[in-house]
């Protein structure tokens, strides 16, 4: 059952078209990410959903009924916005009930309520406190507990963590990971942040210009992207792209990257591959093995030459020219690479994506 459905979803600002007759269905319980750079739309579409925005055409459903022009508070949505934006006078427990009272509901009703968000963030002992006296981690979690208090449906997240530093990001992607399991609600959330993005979703749908380029689980769009905006939007750091030509060999094929040939053999396309005088070999740095020039290795025959090494504590990167191209492999912290090393390198093929570099899309 979907518990989100956008129908041909339009939006205009004047002559600028933010989203494209854009269709999506959000599963029953599901964490859904709406990922993407700055002005791809995904801000947009959550407050088309939520009823901030209201939609040059076509229709949006929650539960099955059409909201396309119900107001916010009518949809049985509950929305967690980037800035905190709490009552500054107010206590934490204020907060918490404040809209609650606003409806009239009654006050053991409340209290239940707001004990409940309270025990699921974990911040009982700051109820009596004020915002003034709250960590920034802790002001998100009262902003998600005022969502938390209210019966709905369909939990909004509008990159929440992006005003935070890497620390508390990393300990409130847990909570909030956690929180769904417990509620099993259906969540959509946006961000621009593709660790938040693998890390959280069911399933990810990459945007860009207001069109979804790619909606799948974050392990296919991680391991088979769809095209090359996906491809490298996706993954820190990103993926090497290496240009060349796929070219006939016996039965089958093999991408030729100035004098070097690579069978493609282990490739697992997604579509038909065929002779091209353009294509684009995709490999992600830990499906780069390199080895310095003079060790044994079956699967590392390509000569190249270190240009620099970026330690990264548990491993390293390394950036290695191949063919007057430049690719990066991710090795073992304790391996030391110095620039003007030779080295001889080689692909993990089954996890490597090929695109025609006209269309873009992977073969």
């Amino acid at each position: 059952m979907e518990s989100v459905s956008i129908r041909d979803v339009s939006l205009n600002f004047g002559a600028v078209r933010v989203l494209e007759e854009l269709n999506l269905d959000v599963k029953e319980g599901e964490f859904l990410v709406l990922l993407g750079p700055s002005g791809c739309g995904k801000s947009t579409l959550l407050n088309c959903i939520a009823g901030l925005l209201d939609v040059s055409d076509g229709q949006i459903f929650i539960k099955d009924r059409n909201v396309t022009w119900e107001q916010p508070k009518d949809r049985g949505i509950g929305m967690v916005f980037q800035s905190y934006a709490l009552y500054p006078q107010m206590t934490v427990e204020g907060n918490l009930s404040f809209g609650l009272k606003n409806q009239g509901m009654p006050r053991p009703e409340i209290k239940e309520r707001v004990d409940r968000a309270a025990g699921i963030l974990q911040i009982e002992n700051l109820l009596q406190r004020k915002p003034a006296q709250l960590s920034g981690g802790q002001r998100q979690r009262v902003a998600i507990g005022r969502a938390l208090v209210r019966d709905v449906d369909v939990f909004l997240f509008d990159e929440p963590l992006s005003n935070l530093d890497a620390k508390l990001r990393s300990e409130l992607r847990v909570e909030i990971k956690r929180l769904h399991q417990t509620l099993t609600n259906t969540m959509i959330y946006v961000t621009h942040d593709q660790i938040e993005a693998l890390t959280l979703a069911d399933r990810i749908a990459v945007m860009k210009g207001g069109v979804i380029q790619q909606l799948d689980e974050p392990h296919t769009i991680y391991n088979r992207p769809r095209n090359l905006f996906v491809a490298g939007f996706l993954g820190s750091p990103s993926m090497s792209f290496l240009n060349g030509h796929v070219e006939a060999k016996g039965r089958g094929f093999s991408f030729r990257l100035g004098d070097h040939e690579v069978p493609l053999a282990g490739y697992v396309p997604d579509a038909e591959i065929k002779a091209s005088d353009g294509a684009i070999l995709g490999v992600r740095p830990e499906h780069v093995e390199i080895v310095p020039e003079s060790a044994a290795s079956k699967s590392a025959s390509y000569p190249g030459v270190v240009d620099l090494e970026e330690p990264m504590g548990a491993d390293s990167l390394v950036w290695i020219t191949l063919g007057g191209q430049t690719l990066s492999a991710r090795v073992d912290g304790t391996q030391r690479f110095r620039p003007g090393d030779k080295v001889r390198l080689g692909f993990n093929l089954p996890m490597a994506s090929l695109f025609d570099r006209q269309t873009e899309t992977r073969m």
